[in-house]
């Protein structure tokens, strides 16, 4: 039973596709008074308390976590695979320095939990392509992966030295219809569905039998708050737990999209993220998230497809542009 009145929690990076949902489902959880967004630009459109936040200030996130008695944080600011790769260095120096900041934040104030969401951009050649088992060797080809992969091992550091509860999931791609892609390589997965509600011709960055692993919005929000409420015995992952959705290639997705959309079609133009897919696992093994605290999964392709569609249709309905 969640105990609503003492309960604070903090989202940083709430705009995002992950936060902005995660953020509503938090609310619908705790109540509104006791959520707390923040992202570096206000959302004019939420409704809520919100708070503009650059995680690179570490005083600034003290200020916010002393000023509302926070006593979880759940940390999803960063800069992702495919946009991280523009710029380098500086994609390394956000997504690290506003980790440390909200683990040294975290550690001085006392936070109860802290969430923090990795990647299976974290696996490299040298990991096993299907049924990535949860340990597996961790040599990214990106500097996202690269600091996904510190962010796992400081959080699993700070668990260690001082006790602090930090508890992660390595997302493989997202599909949501509540907000655009946002820089990723599996970023395709969402633009896609788009572009049949819109009925234009879509251009697919990866080669038809790209096979990646998938989940739906709802499945990894679902995955993040019941990993949150388990009871902290039954943690035994302290750097990042595999979790999986259902894997599909973009002409299986395509074909899933035709049996609505018939005449819906597709391009194949592999850009330089096609190289960043081939290094990523096909499929991953949860077995160790399902064993410690319960996983499963519910949706399929058609499942989502099915949600996309009819989701979006609404969506560009209500905004007159079809």
């Amino acid at each position: 039973m969640i105990n609503k009145g003492s309960e604070r929690i903090l989202i940083i990076g709430a705009n995002g596709q992950l936060g902005s949902v995660l953020t509503e489902a938090l609310k619908d959880k705790y109540d509104e008074e006791h959520v707390i967004a923040s992202d570096l630009y206000l959302n004019e459109e939420y409704d809520g308390i919100f708070e503009i936040i650059d995680a690179t200030n570490k005083s600034r996130i003290q200020t916010i976590v002393s000023k509302y008695n926070i006593t979880q944080i759940y940390h999803l600011a960063a800069i992702l695979s495919a946009k991280g790769e523009e710029q380098p260095l500086n994609t390394w120096e956000i997504n690290m320095k506003t980790w440390l900041n909200v683990l040294e934040v975290s550690r001085i104030s006392g936070i109860s939990k802290v969430f923090y969401p990795s990647s299976i951009a974290v696996f490299g050649d040298n990991a096993q392509k299907d049924n990535t088992p949860q340990h597996s060797f961790l040599d990214p080809s990106t500097v996202y992966g690269i600091s996904k992969v510190a962010g796992e091992n400081w959080a699993h550091y700070y668990y260690l030295k001082y006790g602090l509860d930090v508890r992660s999931l390595r997302f493989p791609g997202i599909i949501g219809y509540q907000s655009m892609p946002g820089g990723g390589t599996t970023d395709y997965a969402v633009d896609i569905y788009h572009k049949a509600v819109k009925q234009e011709k879509f251009s697919c960055f990866l080669k038809s039998d790209t096979t990646l692993p998938m989940m739906f919005i709802d499945d990894a929000i679902r995955a993040t708050l019941e990993l949150m409420e388990a009871p902290a015995d039954k943690i035994k992952v302290r750097t990042s737990y595999n979790i999986s959705g259902v894997s599909f290639s973009p002409s299986e997705v395509v074909n899933s999209i035709q049996k609505i959309y018939p005449d819906f079609e597709v391009v194949y133009s592999p850009d330089f993220r096609q190289k960043i897919a081939r290094n990523w696992p096909g499929s991953i093994n949860d077995s160790e998230a399902k064993k410690d605290w319960g996983w499963k999964q519910k949706f399929n392709l058609d499942d989502i497809t099915s949600v996309m569609i009819n989701k979006l249709k609404e969506k560009y309905k209500a905004k007159s542009l079809i």
